[in-house]
């Protein structure tokens, strides 16, 4: 390089080693350009944090927007500003840990292989990992001892003490975020294992694509605020406010449209516009759940009958759905939810057999669009397998509107039918769909809803839209 060469390389690496978001440009030309200015403002506004007295960080962004990769660098200038500082990161499972560890590591393990090119040792060449402490998931800097720890859920922070903790997105699925055991043992992994490992004045960056108001991410806001901590949170839609995209470059306002049709408007809401699923638009805004079915002194059920009710699928993208349950008082309490996809030939004798094995008295079937011949499968599976006539199928044409069914019985349907408090683990995809339906817009299936909302008919005797006296016993209660 000639002397303006040289000194211009001079500048960058000193405004690399003062600054954050220089640091970036310096490691990551191609990513963090001039252009994509909202890299420059999480950039600055991390440096900001990490050189005030606040004490959280949330950052909430949509995927491939650079997250992990800042985070990722972020690890690496600090250790350029301060050698001594002990770094512990948390993610998904252990493989994303290794890998967002590995990345750290082989960022200040860099050689210089072209002169023109600038790597980690031009800017902080007194920054080395010490030789022979470099595991994957633990290693130390020259001069120091475990300086990083990487860790999941399911890892280990045993003996490991730490200044700066970043947490990287732990949810990854819409699954995840409506299962409510997931979501409480992440907090307690942040609370009872992570928190634990933080130092006197240590700091917490918690990195996140919004799911849930009960992710790590709102439980930590939260949580901190009413702690009276210092929190300070960065949230960036993509889909911004005036009608722009927030980087057309990375995902432009035409694929965005395309994804919203693809993955429904309330999931994209989410990842893309920062909005938790439980917060816009949901039909349902809370589910009653039993620990145990009404009992009497003797540990008898008190159920006044059982029934079921069964939506067939019409299409190849409609879910089969077969609630069973039993009723006390005008009250339902969901025994069994079969919600699936798989063809007719599975169906009919799997819906059988949960028939039977529920002791189930009276199971209607919607008759639309080949239902009655499923009936009558079902009937024949129940009398040939099980060689049992202790269940009436009763099947019916449905002649409501589907949509204005569920509407006008969703407050019935919140208030009198109860779903055992495990119900997202022992039924998630079901209950993935009752917890994401929007009251206006499009949804992709409604078989859920229409078959929980055939729950609510039963038991208010209007199956088919028409109000019935039904010679099932329990039902006039």
């Amino acid at each position: 390089m000639n002397k303006v060469q040289l000194a211009a390389s001079g500048a960058k690496i000193e405004l690399a080693r003062r600054h954050f978001y220089d640091f970036c440009q310096l490691r990551a030309p191609d990513f963090y350009k001039d252009d994509r200015l909202y890299l420059k403002q999480i950039c600055e506004e991390t440096e900001y944090f990490m050189r005030s007295d606040d004490d959280v960080l949330v950052v909430n962004i949509g995927p491939r927007f650079g997250k992990s990769r800042t985070a990722m660098l972020l690890a690496q200038w600090v250790y350029g500003q301060d050698k001594t500082v002990k770094i512990m990161t948390g993610s998904y499972n252990e493989t994303l840990s290794s890998t967002f560890s590995k990345a750290v590591r082989n960022g200040i393990q860099e050689e210089k292989a072209d002169l023109t090119r600038i790597v980690y040792s031009d800017i902080f060449p007194e920054t080395r990992i010490k030789r022979g402490d470099g595991a994957m998931n633990l290693w130390s800097l020259e001069g120091g001892h475990n300086n990083y720890l990487a860790t999941s859920p399911t890892g280990t922070a045993t003996g490991f003490g730490a200044n700066l903790m970043i947490i990287d997105d732990l949810i990854k699925s819409a699954l995840e975020a409506y299962n409510e055991n997931i979501l409480q043992g992440h907090w307690d992994w942040f609370t009872n294992t992570m928190l634990s490992r933080l130092e006197e004045g240590g700091k917490i960056i918690i990195i996140m694509t919004r799911w849930s108001s009960k992710d790590l991410a709102g439980r930590a806001l939260e949580h901190f605020r009413n702690e009276g901590q210092k929190v300070q949170h960065i949230c960036m839609k993509t889909l911004q406010d005036d009608g722009t995209m927030l980087c057309p470059e990375i995902l432009s306002e035409r694929y965005y449209r395309m994804k919203i049709k693809a993955m429904g408007a309330e999931i994209a809401s989410a990842n893309y516009q920062q909005i938790p699923i439980d917060f816009e638009g949901r039909l349902y805004s809370s589910f009653k759940t039993y620990n145990d079915i009404p009992r009497d002194e003797h540990g008898n059920p008190l159920f006044t009958g059982i029934y079921s009710y069964c939506d067939t699928a019409d299409e190849g993208s409609d879910y089969l759905c077969n609630i069973i349950f039993g009723l006390y008082q005008r009250e339902a309490y969901v025994l069994d939810v079969y919600y699936t996809k798989a063809a007719m030939e599975i169906t009919e004798p799997e819906t059988a057999k949960r028939l039977h094995e529920e002791e189930v008295r009276l199971a209607y079937i919607e008759s639309n669009n080949g239902g009655r011949g499923f009936a009558r499968q079902v009937e024949r599976h129940l009398k040939d397998d099980f060689e049992s006539n202790l269940t009436k199928v009763v099947w019916f044409h449905q002649v409501e509107n589907k949509r204005a069914r569920i509407l006008s019985n969703a407050t019935w349907v919140m208030d009198h039918i109860y779903f055992p408090v495990n119900w997202a683990d022992r039924w998630p995809e079901y209950h993935l769909a009752m917890m994401t339906y929007q009251r206006e817009g499009n949804n992709k299936n409604d078989d859920a809803q229409d078959t929980t909302t055939g729950v609510a008919e039963i038991v208010n005797r209007k199956v088919g839209g028409r109000k019935k006296n039904y010679s099932g016993k329990g039902v006039r209660a």
